[in-house]
């Protein structure tokens, strides 16, 4: 299992940025969350295949078409969380 975290910037909030990562990264085959920050980015934390990561990080570049996403950051994320699903918060 791999998984990273990516924070998301641009007009990422109030477009349905989480609800649509959430239903992407569940087709994907991903655990995780995605969460709202206080400066108006979002925090996507996914655990799944190499592949399936990849899929999502290009997903995240685009979003919903309400988003205009201009930045996604990504590192590696030793997590020892376990997640059954992929939650939003």
């Amino acid at each position: 299992m791999a998984a990273a975290r990516f924070i998301v910037r641009g007009k990422v909030q109030g477009v349905f940025y989480r609800a649509s990562t959430r239903d992407h990264a569940i087709a994907l085959g991903l655990v995780g969350a995605a969460n709202n920050l206080e400066d108006g980015s979002v925090e996507v934390m996914a655990s799944g295949t190499g592949n399936a990561l990849v899929e999502l990080e290009r997903w995240l570049w685009h979003g919903p078409p309400a988003a205009h996403v201009v930045e996604v950051r990504r590192e590696e994320w030793p997590t020892t969380e376990t997640f059954r699903d992929f939650v939003t918060g």
